[in-house]
């Protein structure tokens, strides 16, 4: 006989993949008309071009943008600026580094050569776990004051709201804090630096960033003309460092509300575990049955309640 975690972790399963599906047909029934679009506007476009230079067969003109493509697939421009800066600078070379080890992959430049793949893959092999403790090790002290402010908002609020309404308060503010700074002001400024670039474009590159998607599409410093573009590099490496350890603090205090976990009513414990606090396990010292913190209370409106255990200095 199935547990109940096990038919609900089957049901998410079933829902997931309605999800992936209803994404697919609303991608497909946007996106598709577009394409149309641009197919038969760039057929047009050949077509012109040809009966515009009749020296230039078709073959030769097929074999010619099939090496464009190539190169282009590889980071490899041939519009106007073949002759710029190559992609292979120390700016340009930190910052597809910095993708590489962030795993945000946005794939506009690849290694050309067998011993660069190589390196690639031993860079990340070694790069990812670094990046994930320095990440979680910046989390860990960012924790500390965001939960300060938790306890400022206990203080004040405590005797009106209960914890799990002043838990949503402080998540919200926060996220709402992070949001306008590593969302909005970065498109703005995005918008302004880029001159093919609209705010949705902005935003969509600072989100689909952020969230280590990368796909690719839009890259800031990219432009031909595009001034000082080692230092611009080096200043959006690091704002996609700063921007992922935010990403991961507003995770780590989602995660701290206990009834917003959902990942807990798919996990396999009996009943026994279940019924016990997860934040007294947390702080219940090994063999024993007490606590490391003898003097806590259980009230419902206690401040301890309302405090993610892990971040108590």
């Amino acid at each position: 006989m199935w547990s109940p975690a096990t038919v609900r972790l089957l049901v998410f399963i079933g829902f997931y993949v309605s999800f992936l599906a209803i994404g697919a047909f609303v991608f497909s029934a946007i996106e598709a008309p577009e394409e149309a679009a641009r197919v038969r506007e760039l057929k047009d476009l050949r077509q012109e071009f040809l009966d515009g230079h009749t020296c230039v067969r078709d073959d030769s003109m097929e074999n010619f943008i099939k090496e464009v493509l190539s190169a282009s697939n590889r980071g490899v421009s041939a519009a106007k600026n073949v002759s710029g800066e190559p992609n292979w600078s120390f700016g340009q070379s930190l910052f597809f580094a910095c993708t590489v080890i962030t795993t945000i992959g946005y794939g506009h430049v690849t290694p050309l050569s067998q011993e660069g793949k190589l390196f690639c893959m031993l860079y990340a092999l070694f790069g990812i776990p670094l990046t994930l403790v320095l990440l979680t090790a910046l989390v860990d002290r960012l924790m500390i004051p965001t939960t300060k402010y938790l306890h400022f908002l206990n203080s004040r609020l405590g005797h009106l709201y209960p914890p799990f309404t002043i838990r949503l308060l402080h998540f919200g503010t926060i996220l709402c804090t992070l949001i306008f700074l590593f969302l909005l002001l970065p498109a703005a400024m995005f918008t302004h630096l880029e001159p093919e670039w609209n705010y949705m474009d902005s935003l969509y590159y600072c989100f689909i960033s952020l969230t280590t998607i990368g796909l690719g599409d839009y890259i800031p410093g990219d432009a031909p003309d595009q001034k000082y573009r080692p230092l611009y590099k080096l200043m959006i490496t690091g704002y996609l460092v700063v921007g992922l350890v935010c990403v991961m603090l507003t995770l780590s205090i989602y995660y701290d509300i206990r009834q917003l976990n959902f990942g807990v009513l798919f996990m396999l414990e009996n009943d026994e575990t279940r019924s016990i606090d997860p934040e007294k396990m947390h702080l219940q010292e090994p063999g024993t049955n007490r606590t490391k913190y003898t003097n806590e209370k259980d009230s419902p409106t206690s401040l301890e309640d309302t405090t993610p255990i892990h971040s108590i200095p």
